[in-house]
């Protein structure tokens, strides 16, 4: 759909000569010769046009109040004709929220440089409103996928610790999904509007890491041509997500020590202190504490970063999130391949009883791996790897209700294990109040 502009002239040569600019230079065009007209025009279709451009002297109206009209009506860009010698109009329209202003007489040339600059103006800022729409709509809570106990304390930690500035340290397994939380958090503060820059650590060479985070100067070592900011720097004003944060070296654990604690640095070669305002969320799959007592990771770092620590289940303590997991997979791949893909039971039971050691991750591959090499839309058990169905048909082809019933009861076990007995403490840890764990433990047939 090509752009549309309305132009308001009441010079009838003026009106015609840029009608036909426009329309030669493959625009649509609503051309009105008096202010009252051009407003019914663009009542009647707003959204129809991408520029409104008009003249400031009417016979009926003061273009001012045109460009005024239309700003209580939409966003699109006004550009406001003016004669020389009334650039005082021309002022006052900037003002009043004109794109730009034009001073007859003019080049066609100029004119039509300056249509098409308006429109790409607004063409940028419309896709900006619709991309943070978008990742507000994605990064939310219903887009976190998890019904269990264990991930609604998690969800209750991101609310508490969202609008803060204290450092957050993600704990969890690979593949349960810490890049996802940090950037919810990120999302759900007020520094959504700033930057989340993602560092992953253990993909950078501990030559260059460095360099990565804090920036060089131009010459600082073999190959640096000219200055470079470095993740800090870009992440000024919002979120630095530093995964892997185990895999720092010691030397650079020094510097990011002082980074936490004063938010200043030096760019590798340089003299200049730079101070930041960010936010750190830090992630790891391996325990901090047993990198200190090894000392491969520094005490005072550790606690820096152990703020405020969220731990994230692996999949297997949340056997309950695995259906509705399965469901969001399925919902994306049908949107993508337009395939109505379906799970039998038996698949799902086996998908439910896998322990995966990768899991969400692992999860989502073995849906894809099925979907991309099933010949129909729906998924039987034999069409899963063999390992996970043949865990399935050693646990007696159980239905979906017994299997997530099974889980329960052995997660509520490992919790009363793990509370030694404590059933008020363990309540808590499950996220249930003691008259429904009671029930529970009496559901499943649990000794008290």
């Amino acid at each position: 759909m090509k752009d549309t502009v309305l132009l308001v002239e009441d010079d009838k040569l003026m009106r015609v000569t840029l009608e036909d600019a426009l329309r030669a230079a493959g625009y649509g065009v609503a051309a009105c010769e008096t202010g009252q007209e051009g407003l019914k025009t663009f009542k009647d279709g707003p959204s129809h046009f991408s520029v409104v451009v008009t003249d400031v002297r009417l016979p009926d109206l003061n273009g001012l109040e045109i460009l005024n009209e239309i700003g209580l009506l939409s966003d699109t860009p006004v550009i406001v004709m003016t004669a020389f010698g009334t650039i005082k109009d021309a002022v006052e329209a900037i003002k009043l929220g004109a794109f730009d202003y034009i001073t007859k007489p003019f080049a066609l040339d100029e004119f039509l440089l300056l249509i098409e600059r308006a429109i790409e103006v607004r063409r940028l800022r419309d896709e900006n409103i619709r991309l943070r729409k978008d990742i507000n709509r994605y990064f939310c809570f219903p887009n976190i996928i998890g019904e269990s106990a264990a991930m609604k304390k998690v969800f209750s930690l991101i609310d508490k610790v969202a609008l803060s500035d204290s450092t957050v340290l993600l704990l969890g397994e690979s593949g349960t999904g810490k890049e996802l939380i940090a950037t919810t958090i990120h999302y759900q503060s007020n520094r959504k509007d700033k930057p989340i820059i993602k560092v992953n650590c253990g993909a950078l060479p501990e030559s260059l890491i460095e360099s990565e985070l804090f920036g060089h100067e131009k010459g600082a070592f073999t190959g640096a041509v000219k200055r470079r900011p470095g993740r800090f720097e870009l992440a000024d004003g919002g979120t630095i997500f530093l995964d892997e944060i185990a895999d720092v070296p010691l030397a650079v654990q020094v510097k990011l020590l002082r980074v936490i604690q004063e938010r200043t640095f030096e760019r590798v070669g340089g003299t200049d202190t730079l101070k930041v305002d960010v936010r750190i969320i830090a992630a790891t799959n391996r325990s901090l504490e047993e990198e200190v007592n090894h000392g491969r990771f520094r005490e005072d770092l550790y606690y820096r970063l152990h703020v405020i620590p969220i731990m994230l289940p692996p999949l297997r303590e949340r056997r309950e999130d695995i259906p509705p997991l399965v469901d969001f997979f399925l919902s994306k791949c049908r949107d993508k391949l337009s395939r109505n893909i379906r799970l039998s039971e038996d698949a799902m039971n086996a998908l439910c009883l896998h322990d995966y050691p990768g899991n969400i991750r692992e999860l989502e591959n073995i849906l894809e791996r099925c979907i991309t090499l099933s010949e129909g839309d729906l998924i039987e058990g034999e069409d899963l790897p063999a390992s996970l169905f043949t865990k399935a048909e050693h646990a007696g082809q159980m239905s979906l209700s017994e299997t997530l019933a099974e889980t329960e009861k052995d997660y509520i076990k490992r919790v009363l294990r793990s509370t030694k007995g404590n059933k008020t403490l363990a309540a808590k840890t499950l996220g249930l109040s003691r008259k429904t764990l009671w029930e529970k433990l009496k559901t499943h047939g649990v000794e008290e």
